[in-house]
């Protein structure tokens, strides 16, 4: 049976892989990255990466990934909607200073009050 694969980014990079997620490489808890070894952080099986140039984007992506926001296929991963612009991510992150509710939270806030 095939395992599934999901997305790992390296954000100094701009880079993304698909990896398989099981503990295909035992006893390492880092995957390092093929370009500059740094270590990847994992995106879900949903995430599409922008293209390497859009620099808007990469800072947006690396503010979520963060937060701990991931992209997932399926529901139970949490809400569909994500940032993309840097506009978007800091009127949310303004929002959670406000009120005081989590940056993760904010950040998947599809409208804010």
């Amino acid at each position: 049976m095939a395992h599934t694969k999901t997305s790992f980014v390296c954000l100094p990079c701009r880079a993304s892989y698909k990896q398989q997620y099981g503990d295909v490489h035992a006893g390492a808890r880092e995957r390092p990255c093929p370009r500059c070894t740094r270590p990847l952080v994992h995106a879900g099986s949903a995430f599409a990466a922008p293209r390497r140039r859009d620099t808007a984007a990469w800072r947006t992506l690396a503010v979520l990934l963060h937060a701990g926001v991931r992209f997932h296929k399926c529901r139970c991963g949490g809400p569909h909607f994500r940032p993309r612009t840097p506009g978007e991510v800091r009127e949310r992150m303004a929002h959670a200073r406000r009120t005081g509710e989590s940056f993760a939270a904010s950040l998947v806030r599809r409208e804010l009050p």
